[in-house]
């Protein structure tokens, strides 16, 4: 039975992950559940997965949570108690779905602990790629398998492939809510507006960042580092069904493409499997009732987002961290009616223009980084 840590489990991915998990009991067995501040799914998911222990991320949830689990599980709190539950010996496996900078210390804590990451988890790449790669590849058994849909797709149109066999990797994005809409109405969209995406049913955040576009440019930066790809093999294509996920071009022009209906459990599935296959863990694939894939350029005139991208593969260090920060800040701002959605992207680039760049020497360093754009994209008039 092959022991999972399942961080950030009660999100979208994380609940998709359940799914799969409590389908395939005969292999996966569920060490630690841990999420924040939902402690009523937690406990539902103790019911369906029987783990060993339960965390929250909240000193304030912590007490109710253990009354919740009462003997179903030991009761855990905190990133410390998360890093902790990654480490434990029998633990083969981490599937971290965790939103933001609170992922990062784990992960890099079971990557040097030789475990299995399933990584869903944006932020750990983008802010500490350099980091996380470096203990990936210094520890043994450490590995990194990716979650995300079109990352998962890319990992299977490069398998096999050798570096100097690729000319370019597509990622592809659905074109989100605002695909058609021209610059003016996308400057004065409202909350709703950018929350109805028209293929994924996705969390707040990331939702609106497919809106922007901003969801794509962060994993390009994912890709980079996951990948080991200079910028410019790094591409993106609109693909509104959103069933060709990552598409590969090799040298002599051929094109490899990753393909599936639009659920996360398979990515989640092949994330937790590889390099096996779980037999049918989600629906599957009829072309004939789809009828037709449809394949645009980006605008990158009426998103930004790719462009702010470019700038962070460019420059590296600590640039791709403030880009996340500022994002997360601009976002946040939009949601409460603040900034206008346009304002998203102007909190961007003015943040990105005002820092300092430095090379990626510590964790530390980068969560400082984090902190001061943050601060600089609270004062930007957006």
């Amino acid at each position: 039975m092959i022991q999972v840590v399942v961080l950030g489990a009660t999100g979208s991915i994380g609940r998709s992950a359940a799914d799969v998990l409590s389908a395939n009991k005969d292999k996966y067995a569920v060490h630690t559940l841990a999420a924040c501040n939902n402690i009523d799914e937690l406990s539902r998911q103790c019911d369906l997965l029987s783990p060993r222990q339960v965390i929250t991320a909240s000193e304030e949830k912590f007490p109710g949570l253990k009354q919740l689990i009462g003997s179903r599980a030991s009761v855990g709190c905190g990133i410390e108690a998360m890093t902790e539950a990654v480490t434990q010996p029998e633990v083969d496996m981490v599937l971290c779905s965790i939103i933001g900078t609170a992922g990062i210390k784990p992960v890099l804590a079971a990557l040097k602990a030789g475990k299995h990451v399933a990584l869903a988890s944006k932020e750990v790449l983008v802010l500490a790629g350099e980091l996380v790669m470096k203990a990936a590849a210094g520890s043994p058994g450490g590995k990194i398998v990716p979650v995300d849909s079109e990352h998962s797709g890319v990992s299977q149109c490069l398998a096999g492939r050798r570096s100097d066999e690729i000319r370019k990797v597509w990622l592809t994005a659905s074109g989100g809510p605002f695909r058609t809409w021209d610059s003016e109405r996308i400057a004065d969209a409202t909350v709703s507006e950018a929350l109805a995406h028209p293929t994924w049913n996705m969390g707040k955040k990331i939702t609106i960042d497919s809106a922007s576009m901003m969801n794509k440019a962060l994993e390009l930066i994912e890709a980079r580092y996951l990948f080991d790809l200079p910028p410019e093999k790094l591409d993106v294509v609109i693909n509104p069904q959103s069933v060709v996920h990552a598409l590969a071009e090799l040298t002599d022009g051929s094109m490899i493409a990753q393909m599936s209906v639009p659920d996360m459990r398979l990515a989640i599935a092949y994330g937790l499997s590889y390099p096996e296959r779980l037999t049918k863990p989600g629906s599957t694939l009829n072309l004939a009732e789809m009828g037709r894939l449809e394949f645009f350029a980006p605008d990158r005139k009426k998103f930004p987002s790719l462009d702010f991208a470019d700038a962070a593969l460019r420059a590296g260090g600590t640039l791709p961290a403030v880009l996340n920060a500022a994002n997360e800040v601009a976002v946040e701002r939009f949601c409460a009616g603040e900034i206008k959605f346009s304002g998203i992207w102007k909190i961007v680039g003015a943040v990105m223009e005002s820092v300092t760049v430095e090379p990626q020497e510590s964790l530390e360093q980068i969560l400082e980084a984090d902190a001061e754009a943050r601060a600089k994209a609270w004062e930007v008039a957006g």
